[in-house]
């Protein structure tokens, strides 16, 4: 087993702002392809003359090469008199630098690179995985990006994140611009789980899961498992991101600051003898994005709620990534992460409409505040094995203070009023003035109060062991300890359905129907926690030349849940899993490797809906139970014409055992909602689908890929509430509300020449389900104060009836991001000067049908909409990122 070693980042370089913008226009006028030629970089080490495959070349331009078998890397250099600084690195070995001359010189240079010599009288041993770069395709398993693949998808629009590329790879369902959430390959979006260097993060999102909170400065690379990952992790039934943190180098201090009409974000990373330390800093600032947009509601409708905002959405956060290595054998890491984001809204108003006058005051406050710190120590006692423990500890709180002031004044027709005094309500005419009056006014009032915590802390122990060559075992145990706290107060007016109510201070019979009463729910809750153990053991075996490799291993979890004077447990989970690989042929012709794949496998996870669950709610021991799926999957993989891939897998998910609660409605004497809450475990599933990528690696002119996903998703809750009476009635099988059958993505980078980058995401997403609407119609509601007479008002509904062919208009998703690049020729420092455009095609926005009325005269608004997390313009954004 190789001993793992993460390789610094490309020190990078830049020139002036103005130089830079003046060829940033130029190539928006009119960019013409620059002529070159390649040039090979033979990399040996300096006492053996031996090639060192796996060694990297950083380019200029801030890629990097790996080394062949020979110690070869193949550049291609642009058509320029400028010299270009390259960087030669080596786990174990001093970095070398050279400049080459790009338009005249010799085709191949040999670099000699010299050991670091760490160990004195003793044999030194270095071994290392290849690092990653591009976008790599583990069939069956997962997918990978990194390196400048990752920076050129993630670092770009008004929020940099990681999983703005991670939405474009196959298998991941669109969400829209502003939600960080996606499905995968089906899978409920709250069920992919987020692991930093082997710590699960409890909550890895800003804004509610608008944003992740993993910034590609901070992120070396980023894995998607979306197949039949090993059983070294769980937590998961749909979907797995490994994200591996940038590691200083012990050699080097790096500096890198980025500055964005939106946001700004500073890395700074310190070399000590035998390791390093990095800190990164980001902050947001939109407020005068919303300044513009403020100016521009003038002219479009849909702008106007913009002018509530009272605190722009904000993000500030900071982390920290540290390593030090003991001796040759082991190493210490360090990782720390603290961010907040919040908004802030206010809103006053007087309207009249539809003969309605209102005086509505709103305030929306809501900040949140998370972190953790992950301490790593990794040891390699003999080349064959490796030992890593984990721990860590971590929080998040959210707070949110809301409001809202509304008055109505209103009328009862008299129509309605004769209504009433008929069957089955029979009001009698001395009652008719007091209980229907002609005019009245409807005070509502609501108020929302939230104060959350949840703490975490985890350990895990791990060892990889390769006995023989191609076998490889390991084994581990994790556990993690999760505790919420929780202060919830909800105030404010509600529809309920009620039957056979007693109407106080009067001898009418029992009326049956809605009633507008408060729900004034409080929850306190300060000792729930659960606690997850788990334990795995697995063996790889690859052939000779990878004809045939497998994975086969056994993961059993377990959930212990401790709450306030009781504690229950589920049973252990037994999650077997295997991957089978088998190349077909090699080197054959135009093709360089066609491969097949298959797997199967059994995943569970723990739900956050089952962390208010009290004494009072009888579930007992066993009665508590792990989400589960069952995933079989069959794939192949082809690499043809040494530049290009193509991936396809397809996929059969069952989900058993799923948690979800209901909430009947329940009526007090007085006429408020109890907001009682049912725990059940019986939720089923069945999705298939199939995935697809073709990819072009990374060439002199042009690369990227398509990556397109049909997903088949259906959902069953035997039981579920009546939307029209509250009552508990029986479910059916649905298409959940984030399906959409089809997801398509085209991610092209254009390169005229080295110092330019054109990066576009071409995107296609057909509709997500929508609702059957029915008939408006009018019903009587009671509308019950404390403290003052009750009486009927008219209200209209409109009842919504689930539908399996009603769907919501495609989506089109397009951004761009044009980059100019400079640096100097020692090769020290590089700039790079972008302009970007996220959501280019907003104006083309495909139209629905009305699904808002108003509800006190029945009128429908035109025009609405279902809601999303589009901006109805395109969000453009320009910046200049400079590193050394």
């Amino acid at each position: 087993m190789t001993f793992r070693e993460t390789l610094p980042p490309l020190p990078p370089s830049s020139r002036p702002f103005l130089r830079a913008a003046v060829f940033l226009f130029a190539l928006l006028a009119a960019a013409a392809p620059l002529f070159g030629r390649d040039l090979t970089i033979v990399v040996q080490d300096a006492d053996f003359g031996t090639p060192l495959e796996g060694a990297l070349v950083h380019t200029w331009d801030n890629r990097r090469i790996a080394a062949g078998r020979d110690g070869a890397a193949l550049l291609s250099l642009p058509d320029t008199p400028a010299s270009l600084p390259l960087r030669i690195t080596y786990p174990g070995y001093k970095t070398e630098r050279v400049t080459v001359g790009a338009a005249a010189g010799a085709a191949r240079l040999t670099v000699i690179l010299q050991s670091e010599q760490v160990h004195e009288n003793e044999e030194l041993v270095f071994t290392a995985e290849r690092a990653e770069e591009g976008v790599a395709v583990e069939a069956g398993r997962s997918v990978t990006l990194a390196g400048r693949e990752l920076s050129r998808s993630a670092e770009i629009g008004l929020v940099e994140d990681v999983m703005t590329a991670v939405k474009l790879l196959p298998g991941v369902g669109y969400t829209g611009m502003f939600n960080a959430q996606p499905s995968i390959r089906g899978g409920d979006p709250g069920d992919l789980t987020a692991a930093l260097d082997g710590y699960y993060i409890e909550n890895p999102y800003f804004w509610g899961g608008g944003m992740s909170i993993f910034d590609p400065h901070m992120i070396e690379s980023v894995k998607l498992s979306h197949g039949i990952f090993s059983t070294s992790y769980g937590h998961s039934i749909s979907g797995l991101l490994e994200l591996s943190s940038k590691k200083p180098s012990a050699t080097e201090t790096e500096i890198e600051l980025g500055v964005s009409t939106s946001s700004t974000n500073l890395n700074i990373a310190l070399p000590f003898k035998k390791g390093g330390l990095m800190i990164m800093g980001k902050t947001t600032y939109w407020d005068g994005y919303i300044a513009l947009l403020r100016a521009l509601s003038g002219f479009v409708d849909a702008l106007k709620d913009i002018e509530a905002v009272t605190t722009a959405p904000y993000i500030r956060a900071a982390a920290l990534s540290g390593s030090w290595r003991l001796n040759a054998d082991s190493e210490i890491t360090l990782n720390g992460f603290l961010g907040a984001d919040g908004v802030g809204a206010s809103y006053k108003n007087q309207l009249d409409i539809d003969g309605i006058t209102q005086d509505l005051d709103t305030r929306f406050i809501w900040d949140n505040l998370q972190g953790f710190l992950i301490a790593g120590l990794t040891i390699s006692p003999h080349p064959a094995m490796v030992m890593k423990t984990t721990l860590g500890g971590g929080f998040a709180t959210a707070l949110m203070d809301a409001a809202m002031h509304d008055n109505l004044y209103l009328t009862n027709s008299g129509a309605f009023r004769a209504r009433m005094e008929g069957a089955p309500y029979n009001i009698p005419p001395p009652l008719i003035d007091l209980l229907v009056p002609s005019s009245y006014k409807l005070n509502q009032r609501l108020a929302i109060n939230l104060n959350n915590t949840t703490y975490g802390a985890q350990g895990r122990f791990d060892y990889d062991w390769e006995p023989l060559r191609g076998i490889v075992a390991a084994a581990g145990v994790q556990g993690w300890y999760t505790r919420w706290t929780d202060a919830t107060a909800l105030n404010g007016p509600e529809d309920f359905y009620a039957n056979n109510f007693v109407i106080p201070g009067t001898s009418l019979p029992s009326y049956t129907g809605y009633i507008n009463s408060p729900l004034s729910y409080e929850n306190k809750l300060g000792s729930n926690s659960a606690v997850t153990s788990g334990a795995y053991a697995l063996a790889e075996y690859a052939g000779a030349e990878r004809k045939f490799a497998a994975e086969a291993g056994l993961r059993v979890d377990h959930l212990y849940f401790l709450g306030d004077g009781f504690s229950i447990q589920s049973y252990p989970a037994l999650n077997p899993r295997l991957n089978l690989d088998y190349n077909v042929l090699r080197n054959k012709g135009p093709i360089d490797s066609f491969d097949l794949t298959a797997g199967t496998g059994l995943f569970s996870s723990m739900t956050d809906n089952i962390k208010n669950i009290r004494a009072a709610d009888g579930i007992g021991d066993y009665e508590l139970k792990q989400n589960r799926s069952w995933t079989s999957l069959l794939g192949i993989r082809l690499r043809f014409l040494e530049k290009w891939s193509f991936n396809i897998e397809g996929y059969y998910k069952r989900v058993f055992d799923r948690a979800y609660t209901i909430t009947p409605s329940s009526i007090n004497s007085s006429g408020a909602n109890t907001g009682e809450r049912d725990y059940l475990f019986d939720g089923e599933g069945h999705i298939f689908g199939f995935d697809f990528m073709l990819q072009k690696f990374e060439s002199k002119y042009l690369d990227g890929w398509i990556a397109y996903t049909f997903t088949h998703a259906r959902y069953f809750n035997p039981l579920r509430v009546d939307s029209q009476t509250g009552e508990v009635v029986d479910g059916y099988w649905r298409y959940p509300w984030f399906h959409r059958f089809h997801n398509l993505n085209v991610v092209l980078n254009v390169k005229p020449s080295k110092r330019y980058n054109i990066a576009l995401r071409l995107g296609f997403a057909s509709g997500a389900p929508l609702p059957e609407a029915g008939e408006i119609e009018s019903y009587p509601v009671l509308v019950m104060r404390p403290g003052e007479d009750p009486f009927f008002i008219e209200k209209y509904k409109r009842e919504s009836l689930y539908s399996d062919l009603r769907r919501d208009g495609y989506a089109l998703p397009v951004d761009i991001k044009i980059s100019f690049f400079t640096f100097t020729k020692a090769g020290k420092t590089q700039g790079e000067f972008y302009l970007a455009a996220e959501n280019a095609l907003a104006f083309l926005k495909t139209k629905t049908k009305n699904t808002s009325f108003n509800q006190y005269t029945g009128t429908e608004v035109e025009g609405s909409d279902t809601a999303n997390y589009q901006m109805p313009v395109p969000m453009v954004s320009f910046g200049y990122t400079w590193s050394y």
